[in-house]
């Protein structure tokens, strides 16, 4: 089988692959055709390839469509499961966005860039001052309730099959969780439901490449969002055992799970 990626650091568990540049595609264009898979090509070359060439590509169309902002994915959360999604107001930046925001959640509440990633462009808003100083450099207002939480869930799976599952317990006095961002990695405890619910939300919606972040309630789980391209400063020894599970996906494994890769998971009810 002739596989293709464009990015050889994703791809590094997974023998035999052939490694092009993303900006250096037009001039592989007969060898592109010619290969099995496509693997990790960005996104602007996801629709020349899938639709102008007909190609496979992995991750999945939908991790790629639904993984490109926050407002895809949670309007994707929003119409299969709204009791899984925290209350959420996705607006514009005029004035009476701004009234509704303040009257729904008070202060304080989480505002979100709608691109980013490892805990980047997540702002705690206190005042209507911070508030206006957010929606200078946004075009769209995402406003979350703050959850009572002081930790959070990133659940890995590739093809469906958990990879790792791991709390993010946020510095003190922070309200950012994720690891980049000084959160520090716990195993103890993953509860059942919050995995019950990433395989739910990576089933229905075909994400076959995601790492989800999820908080915990009152034994409630809450999905933030998807990564298509995850961290994996909590899984160990990631590139060999994100790939086999590639190649499991690609058809090129067997069906048995790593022997020696994560500890199980101690779940809690």
């Amino acid at each position: 089988m002739k596989l293709i990626t464009f990015d050889v650091f994703r791809t590094l568990g997974i023998p035999g692959v052939r490694y092009i540049k993303p900006e250096r595609m037009y001039d592989h264009l007969e060898e592109i055709r010619q290969a099995d898979w496509l693997l990790f090509p960005e996104y602007w070359q996801v629709n020349s390839l899938a639709y102008g060439l007909g190609k496979r590509i992995f991750p999945s169309l939908a991790s790629y469509h639904l993984g490109h902002d926050k407002v895809e994915q949670t309007r994707a959360f929003l119409t299969l499961c709204p009791e899984h999604v925290p209350p959420t107001e996705i607006l514009g930046t005029s004035r009476p966005s701004l009234d509704q925001v303040e009257a729904r959640f008070g202060y304080p509440f989480i505002a979100k860039r709608i691109k980013s990633a490892m805990g980047e462009g997540v702002s705690l808003i206190a005042s209507r001052d911070a508030l206006h100083e957010h929606v200078t450099t946004e075009t769209v207002l995402y406003a979350q309730q703050r959850l009572p939480i002081d930790r959070d869930l990133r659940i890995v799976l590739v093809g469906g099959e958990v990879i790792a599952a791991y709390w993010r317990v946020t510095p003190l006095g922070g309200y950012r969780a994720n690891v980049s961002q000084g959160g520090r990695v716990s195993h103890a405890a993953i509860p059942e439901a919050a995995i019950a619910l990433a395989r739910r939300l990576a089933r229905a919606l075909d994400l076959d490449h995601a790492g989800f972040d999820i908080a915990m309630v009152d034994g409630h789980p809450y999905v933030f969002e998807f990564n298509r391209l995850f961290g994996n400063q909590g899984i160990r020894d990631s590139s060999r055992r994100i790939g086999a599970a590639i190649q499991r996906v690609l058809g090129l494994g067997d069906d048995d799970r790593d022997p020696d890769g994560e500890p199980p998971l101690q779940l809690s009810a």
